[in-house]
């Protein structure tokens, strides 16, 4: 059974003192590729490094998470452009939206999201996007970008069912994460009717870990958790949630710049 964790933040701190266990638990679960999503200018070399080290089994993303959009952005979007170019990665991202912390940059985040969509358009690589507390306006913006050339991954998707049409309708995947496992979401009851087709796994480790391990520390090896949970929602088998997902995580990082 192989599993990809399409979204986790190994290279963070959090993990300083045990990566190494936590890379090998993982591949004991089954993993067979982790994908990286950058932060912001700061997160770049612990990211390389990581990608680095683990000789394959991690690949980093480029972007600029929304909550690192502050007043000297631009600064932040010319580091960030520049990696671009310099090598290939799997994606443009962490980007989007996020209206949870600091709704009065709203203006900017969204500058500098459609300034990193066109780049991913322009190399042909997809997105991954966050959306907290701003499904609808993230939604809005990619539509607005939209061609044949524009793929990606909803990042932590928790939506409504009206929601993951409109991902569906542009081609996109839902990223299903530990939120699935919280019987206060509803998540489990939206994704029965969402085809398999449209979902990937992630973890967003050391983020939203799943239970029974909430409230501490995520890892990748518990994408397995959240496997299960999905093929309960789905009525099917562990197995061809792995077979499934992990044909989708191939599909859509596929395309990398040489």
């Amino acid at each position: 059974m192989k599993l990809v964790d399409t979204h986790a933040h190994l290279y963070l701190k959090q993990f300083a003192a045990d990566r190494s266990q936590v890379l090998e638990n993982a591949r004991k679960a089954g993993l067979t590729k982790i994908y990286l999503p950058n932060i912001d200018v700061k997160s770049i070399d612990p990211m390389i490094e990581l990608e680095a080290q683990s000789e394959g089994f991690c690949e980093a993303m480029m972007g600029l998470h929304p909550c690192s959009v502050k007043a000297d952005f631009e600064k932040s979007l010319e580091v960030i452009e520049d990696w671009l170019n310099k090598r290939p990665f799997c994606a443009v991202g962490e980007i989007g939206l996020d209206l949870y912390w600091d709704k009065s940059t709203l203006e900017i985040q969204q500058v500098a999201f459609r300034q990193q969509i066109r780049w991913a358009k322009k190399l042909g690589i997809p997105i991954v996007v966050h959306t907290r507390e701003s499904m609808d306006q993230a939604l809005d913006l990619i539509e607005s970008e939209l061609d044949e050339s524009l793929s990606g991954i909803i990042h932590c998707f928790g939506g409504t069912p009206e929601q993951a049409q409109r991902i569906i309708d542009m081609g996109f995947y839902m990223g299903i994460g530990g939120v699935i496992t919280y019987k206060k979401s509803g998540l489990a009851q939206t994704l029965a009717s969402v085809p398999l087709e449209h979902l990937v796994l992630e973890t967003d480790a050391p983020y939203l870990t799943p239970v029974p391990f909430r409230g501490k520390r995520n890892e990748s090896a518990y994408i397995k958790i959240i496997a299960q949970h999905l093929a309960d929602a789905k009525k099917t088998s562990i197995e061809e949630i792995a077979r499934l997902t992990t044909a989708n995580a191939e599909k859509i990082f596929r395309k990398k710049r040489g």
